[in-house]
């Protein structure tokens, strides 16, 4: 029986990526993101491959929208094996002296809040089958502290935790969870950083059950850049 992999924020970069690679294993596969027509040619384009697909039109922040349409994946596609969370950045992004309690809220909302509710409507399945895989995606900010990427960072930071402390917690359940560091932007062609090698990250990842968590790019690179961004305003 052909498992299901179901993404949230899927676009036509990383989202793609993922989805072909796990489509080549004989995954079906399901696209929640807003833009129906986005949508609509993301299936298109993974049924020409000869991929399974379906699309489930959600904004991830209304949760009721989000709940319905993961449901909805799971009785058109089967139950959800792999659930992949990669939203986005949406809204603000505020340097560090300048972020307030909204500007955090909305990252917060989008990246932690949604990643939570999503996991929910999968998890209780999972764990009653005994199997299943959770990859939550951050950004190089959760680890390398950016002024100029600042609540993007705290939202980023507080996932990259919660899937560390799910893969410990959940793991003795046969429950697979990890997250996925991008530590450069996603470039069509580049041999580290094209969608489809990274798309192979993730699906080696969801082999690798030990693992909670594996790095895509080069943090230091984004380090020195961080370094050279504050040197230049001080």
């Amino acid at each position: 029986m052909a498992k299901t992999l179901v993404i949230v924020g899927a676009g036509p970069g990383l989202g793609m990526g993922v989805a072909r690679a796990f489509g080549r294993q004989d995954f079906q596969v399901g696209l929640i993101a807003r833009n129906r027509k986005t949508l609509d040619a993301l299936v298109g384009d993974l049924t020409e491959l000869g991929v399974k697909a379906a699309w489930f039109p959600a904004d991830i922040r209304d949760r009721d929208a989000l709940a319905s349409a993961i449901t909805a994946a799971g009785e058109a596609l089967g139950p959800v094996d792999v659930l992949e969370y990669s939203p986005s950045p949406t809204g603000p992004i505020t340097g560090a002296a300048q972020t307030t309690a909204a500007s955090a809220a909305a990252q917060i909302d989008l990246h932690v809040l949604g990643a939570v509710a999503a996991v929910g409507q999968v998890l209780p399945q999972m764990c009653a089958r005994g199997e299943g895989t959770l990859l939550l995606t951050t950004g190089v900010s959760s680890t390398v502290p950016a002024p100029f990427l600042a609540n993007v960072g705290m939202a980023m930071a507080g996932l990259r935790n919660w899937a560390h402390a799910l893969h410990a917690e959940l793991r003795p359940q046969g429950i697979h969870a990890a997250t996925v560091t991008i530590a450069s932007g996603i470039v069509p062609g580049d041999e580290v950083m094209d969608p489809d090698v990274i798309g192979a990250r993730y699906y080696d990842l969801y082999q690798q059950r030990d693992r909670a968590e594996t790095v895509i790019g080069d943090p230091e690179a984004f380090r020195a850049l961080v370094a050279e961004q504050v040197a230049g305003h001080g």
